[in-house]
């Protein structure tokens, strides 16, 4: 939490959430922030007129205390891996990273963080919608990035030690806080997720993040202490020489890590819903990402046939000449 300790200098909470423990507990890493208590998260997260570039360089913080909508059906531009029963949660809206791909990226009218803090109700919400939905595959790093708050909030730890044999979770993430879960022991059904990208588009795209080399001794120690753990790159953007880049990237994969201990492999291409590509794009409006010509597919702007149908044959054959069978790779496509 270091890089993010001069954020949060207002607090804003709800006041059925005041006195809840994740609220006292989250007041106590930031003493000297001001306090502004609120009747609903939306006073400040839904206000008109907001400046989302200007929130995103000093974010404060929502606190709320969500009563409905614990669980929403998976996307269909996101990898359910087979699983029918595909849900995801919204525990945190927004992120502590500036990825500048991301759909977060003005998607909602505030760059702010809300944290809803009783967490303990999404996960009985789970486990209840488990009961009549068996296994049900759960995102709950979907809206934001849970890992990288885990010293925050200890969230990923309360859902691996609360969840029932019916739900599989999956916790993707940027970040290389596997420590904060290391005195866990392993369980089959949750899934540490780590998307990954060469260097240098982390350097120039993803702000924030943990580097290439920290989010592989991540994946390291995870896999050494026994966990599932899924391999993700994603998305895969189009530029000069961008296959060069990608490719050298599974090859350094292979060179440190055992790959036939990852669970699986994901891989999709850029691809954004129409309506919120026209909010990235003005929140991006000097990055070369925003004024690509993209193709429309259904209702989202991705890349085209030609480059899918290259992209696809390209990962699928590295993937292959290192030993990886087909059955452990997931190429997302729109559906």
């Amino acid at each position: 939490m270091t890089k993010f300790s001069k954020k949060f200098s207002h607090i804003y909470i709800e006041k059925k959430a005041l006195n809840h423990k994740n609220t006292l507990k989250i007041l106590a890493k930031y003493p000297k922030a001001e306090i502004i208590e609120i009747n609903n998260y939306k006073q400040i997260f839904n206000r008109r007129s907001q400046s989302w570039k200007s929130q995103k360089k000093s974010q404060n913080l929502i606190l709320g205390f969500r009563e409905d909508n614990f669980l929403y059906k998976g996307s269909n531009v996101t990898p359910n891996f087979g699983y029918d029963n595909f849900y995801y949660n919204s525990v945190v809206l927004n992120c502590l990273y500036d990825c500048s791909y991301c759909y977060l990226q003005g998607m909602f009218p505030s760059a702010n963080l809300v944290i809803f803090v009783n967490n303990e109700d999404f996960i009985n919400k789970a486990i209840i919608q488990s009961e009549n939905h068996n296994p049900l595959y759960l995102c709950i790093s979907y809206d934001s990035d849970l890992l990288s708050l885990e010293g925050l909030l200890g969230y990923c730890r309360e859902w691996i030690t609360s969840i029932n044999d019916n739900i599989i979770i999956e916790i993707r993430t940027k970040s290389a806080n596997f420590n904060s879960l290391k005195d866990l022991k392993a369980k089959d059904n949750v899934i540490l997720a780590w998307t990954l990208s060469p260097e240098n588009i982390i350097k120039e795209q993803e702000p924030l993040t943990a580097s290439l080399k920290a989010r592989i001794k991540g994946i390291k120690d995870a896999v050494k202490n026994g966990w599932k753990v899924r391999i993700c790159i994603d998305p895969i953007l189009c530029y000069k020489d961008f296959l060069k880049d990608y490719l050298g990237l599974i090859d350094l994969l292979n060179s440190e890590i055992d790959l036939s201990k990852i669970n699986n492999f994901s891989f999709g291409l850029f691809r954004m819903e129409n309506s919120q590509f026209k909010k990235f794009k003005t929140i991006q409006s000097e990055n070369k990402l925003a004024h690509y010509p993209y193709v429309k597919d259904k209702n989202y702007l991705t890349y085209d046939q030609e480059a899918y149908n290259e992209i696809t044959y390209a990962i699928f054959e590295k993937l292959n000449s290192i030993g990886i069978n087909n059955e452990l790779i997931d190429f997302q496509k729109i559906n």
